[in-house]
């Protein structure tokens, strides 16, 4: 069974404040970024995001060749990582061939003026500045070693280089570590895996207008993709308009995108519920478990939150439909972001209203049981029962007995709460 790893500290570690004394302390979970800037850990993300620096080409210029920037590679979603339990980072030297002397030496306005999409442009994404390492990069007021992550997934112009460059990583003993789930890190490394992978997946996902189904341009660092009015290209997808000379870019369709308030698409953040449901006599737990799931495992439900919903409807909606329970008050205890792909869980503890128990299965197929577990047998699953799905389980934990997720999902967090407050 793998270690698992450290929790992420929350803000403020020991405080003494009205909204403390009132609703305790903050919680972190794992995935979860660097809360403050003037409270370093060495158990959170380290990095200062500056996110009003990203249109500062200069800024970005000189962060990108610094000799400190640490370059997060990733192939088709996967990290570099010496194994499961670590990431490797990568050096300008490593990267300049793929990505160019440097991809910010024009402003976003040359950029968008110069667009051409038949032009694979490598995604490249600043992360942030690690704000504990004193390396001697400086902007203005602002310090630290910087971030990046990039696209290496071979792919139009740039499958050569993208490939000799995934060669190069390999010869060095790395890999690309494939799976879904990259919850073997320290938390510090698991927050930047999540803001960079996040934000990857999205680039990746929305290379395409919503609007009109033209070619996007990545902006702001990664962070914005905008849809240029002109291209360099001859235009491929809609009517072609022709050029007054061979020298000017092609005029594209006109797009709604492009006009008010609605012309950048932005990246997206789903919003999830998960919820530790109690008994009315608040002695019990409500679990659920999917067929796909091992034998024994169970976990808190979990569901999505539906337009113009609030988070307690959600929650309430979400057990009514897949146990046909029904819950009375709802109190949100703590998040976690889920980079698979761009979820925040928002973890909720409830309680069922008396009378109102009965596990009926019919209305949602999505659990093929759910039972109601006692704290003592909750509280023991905590201590060895916990781990990733099919993972083996801990020493002590008897054949048959309830497995609940490890400590770095919001569930075993949830299920943690209510045995502290309740048992």
């Amino acid at each position: 069974m793998m270690t698992q790893p450290k929790l992420p500290e929350p803000a403020y570690a020991n405080p003494d404040s009205m909204l403390v004394r009132r609703f305790g302390k903050e919680i972190a979970n794992y995935f979860s970024g660097k809360i403050f800037k003037t409270f370093p850990s060495r158990d959170r993300s380290p990095l200062n995001r500056v996110s009003f620096l990203r249109t500062d080409h200069s800024f970005l210029s000189a962060a990108l060749k610094h000799s400190s920037t640490s370059f997060l590679l990733f192939n088709n979603l996967s990290p570099l990582a010496v194994d499961q339990t670590k990431l490797e980072f990568a050096s300008y030297k490593d990267v300049h061939t793929l990505i160019g002397e440097n991809p910010y030496s024009k402003t976003e306005e040359q950029m968008i003026s110069d667009y051409n999409s038949t032009i694979t442009v490598p995604q490249l994404l600043f992360l942030g500045l690690d704000e504990n390492q004193k390396s001697g990069f400086e902007w203005t007021i602002y310090h630290g070693s910087p971030y990046f992550a990039l696209d290496v997934t071979p792919k139009g112009t740039i499958t050569s280089a993208a490939d000799q460059l995934i060669e190069v990583m390999k010869s060095r003993g790395l890999q690309f570590v494939e799976g879904r789930m990259h919850m073997s890190l320290t938390a510090p490394q698991a927050a930047i895996y999540a803001q960079a992978r996040a934000l990857l997946d999205w680039n990746v996902r929305n290379p395409f207008c919503a609007q009109c189904g033209q070619p996007t341009l990545s902006i702001n660092g990664g962070t914005k993709r905008i849809c240029p009015p002109k291209d360099m290209a001859k235009l491929t997808n809609g009517p072609a308009i022709v050029s007054t000379t061979s020298q000017l870019p092609m005029e594209r369709p006109d797009c709604a995108s492009r006009r008010g308030v609605s012309n950048l698409s932005f990246p997206r953040t789903d919003a999830t519920v998960i919820m530790a449901v109690l008994s009315a006599d608040g002695q019990r737990v409500l679990l659920g478990r999917q067929k796909r799931w091992p034998k024994y495992w169970y976990s808190t439900l979990a569901g999505f939150v539906e337009p113009a919903e609030s988070v307690e409807e959600a929650v309430r909606r979400e057990v009514w439909e897949e146990s046909g329970v029904t819950l009375g008050r709802v109190v949100i205890h703590s998040t976690q972001p889920w980079p698979y792909p761009a979820n925040l869980m928002i973890g909720a503890i409830a309680q069922c209203v008396l009378g109102k128990e009965e596990i009926m299965l019919k209305h949602d197929p999505e659990l093929e049981d759910a039972k109601w577990v006692g704290l003592r047998e909750v509280q023991e699953a905590l201590e060895i029962g916990t781990g990733e799905a099919g993972e083996e389980a801990p020493k002590g934990y008897k054949e048959g007995g309830l497995r609940l997720p490890p400590r770095t999902a919001i569930a075993n967090q949830l299920l943690s709460a209510v045995i502290a407050e309740f048992f």
